[in-house]
């Protein structure tokens, strides 16, 4: 499959290189596919064009380049950018380009303008997802893997045990496909909780502020929780 990745910092690389190991063709994008991606104390994470150069060394079909270019080439459209910044990307790719076409969105709306811990700028009554979703009417927003970090993201195994993954749209046959093919088959997650249509985003991104709380006393960014359900 052809798919297209709004981003190219370290969540659209992770997913864009499990995507590339399961055979489909992908290509990331960039306002400048040639800037590094900077990681603040952990150093620079490889430009779009490195890091297409690397996996296309590994014989692989990647390739780089604008936000249109991307959307234009995926018959299957990830939204990983950061949440700030999303709607404009997204923009910059054209309504036409994302029209009648799956948009799985990973993105929080988390701004660090105040430091650490980030706060949420969209919330309570709204979410991005809804947010994308009403800016792009014809698109078929598919919200998910937003709540557990990149590396888990593409590779649930790095928690051990049952663990859960939420996915929320309004279109219940986009869910499904996202669901089996993605998640389950490319992804390998085993649980995926389907809380409904496109307004439980509100819930999937204000879990954030637990997330982060939760990497700050467990001291690693690599946990998830699982839900128990009682008689």
């Amino acid at each position: 499959m052809d798919i297209g990745i709004m981003g190219a910092g370290q969540v659209a690389q992770i997913i864009g290189s499990k995507l590339l190991e399961k055979g489909n063709r992908v290509r990331i994008s960039s306002r400048n596919i040639d800037a590094e991606k900077d990681k603040g104390p952990f150093g620079k994470f490889p430009s779009a064009r490195q890091w297409r150069d690397e996996q296309a060394g590994k014989g692989r079909q990647a390739f780089a380049g604008g936000f249109r270019e991307a959307a234009e080439f995926g018959e299957l459209v990830f939204n990983c950018t950061a949440g700030q910044g999303s709607l404009e990307a997204l923009a910059a790719a054209g309504e036409e380009n994302l029209a009648g076409k799956i948009l799985i969105d990973l993105a929080n709306p988390l701004d660090f303008s105040k430091g650490m811990p980030p706060f949420l700028s969209i919330c309570n009554t709204e979410s991005l997802g809804e947010r994308i979703q009403q800016a792009f009417p014809r698109t078929k927003v598919v919200k998910t893997l937003n709540t557990v970090n990149a590396l888990i993201m593409a590779n649930p195994s790095l928690v051990p045990g049952d663990h859960d993954l939420f996915i929320s749209g309004n279109d219940a046959e986009s869910k499904a496909m996202v669901t089996e093919m993605v998640l389950k088959k490319w992804f390998h997650w085993k649980s995926v909780v389907d809380l409904g249509d496109i307004s439980a985003a509100r819930a999937m991104e204000m879990y954030l502020p637990l997330w982060l709380r939760l990497m700050g006393a467990l001291k690693t960014a690599n946990f998830n929780i699982r839900v128990v359900k009682g008689n």
